[in-house]
């Protein structure tokens, strides 16, 4: 399945207290159960005003209809084309 990034634009993101992370996840899961198996959240990197989601999608539309349903905003969302990492320099 494809893999995103998902960039939110979300000024003061940086300073959202535990409970509120804690309720933003829980709407966003709630949504993908809803949604079912073919969109899945990896996990996300919370920055000063961004939040950078990383999801494993079909396609873009379906990123776009779990975040209008969340009211999340997807300021950009890019396909992941490959992956590399500290063993990749091993081969």
């Amino acid at each position: 399945m494809p893999k995103f990034i998902i960039e939110r634009e979300i000024p003061g993101a940086g300073d959202l207290t535990k409970e509120d992370l804690t309720g933003i996840s829980q709407k966003s899961c709630s949504i993908l159960k809803d949604m079912g198996p073919q969109i899945q959240w990896v996990h996300s990197y919370v920055t000063e005003d961004k939040v950078y989601c990383v999801y494993n999608a079909p396609d873009e539309k379906t990123i776009m209809d779990h975040a209008e349903a969340g009211g999340f905003p997807a300021n950009k969302i890019t396909q992941v084309r490959n992956m590399i990492d500290p063993t990749t320099a091993e081969s």
